[in-house]
């Protein structure tokens, strides 16, 4: 039969509150969406820290038995910190980090890669979409 001791008992109050404090809702956050239709969804690293101790000790004037005295504490530190943002319009979903990239230009570069390569597809459709009409018309005359 396992004994049961006041530091199990400590331990398990304190992780039963650090559950109660991080969920997947403080990784992963609430969506939150705009009148236009664009979704952003929150995203967080979380770092817990824990410690604990405790012991059973006899008193000097009473002998040692299970009824000692005992002695504890725990102690715990979270840190949520914001990583990035999901955006998600229609069928496109992007990514934009809260910190700023680290290291030099190349990637900074290589981060803006998405963007030039949705203006560029842009440009390309608009160009098409402009001489799709007037050759219609060549073919019409």
């Amino acid at each position: 039969m396992e004994q049961k001791s006041q530091i199990n008992e400590v331990l398990g109050l304190t992780m039963q509150k650090l559950k109660e404090m991080v969920d997947v809702n403080t990784v992963v956050g609430t969506p939150i969406t705009t009148p236009d239709g664009v979704t952003v969804i929150p995203v967080s690293k979380v770092s817990v820290g824990f410690a604990s101790g405790g012991s059973d000790f006899a008193p000097k004037s009473l002998p040692a038995n299970k009824a000692n005295c005992f002695g504890g504490g725990t102690g715990a530190g979270i840190s949520v910190t914001p990583v990035s943002f999901l955006i998600i319009r229609g069928d496109n979903v992007r990514i934009i980090n809260a910190d700023p990239a680290p290291g030099g230009p190349i990637e900074k570069a290589i981060d803006l890669v998405p963007d030039l390569v949705d203006k560029v597809s842009g440009m390309i459709d608009q160009r098409k979409s402009a001489k799709a009409p007037s050759a219609d018309k060549t073919t019409s005359n």
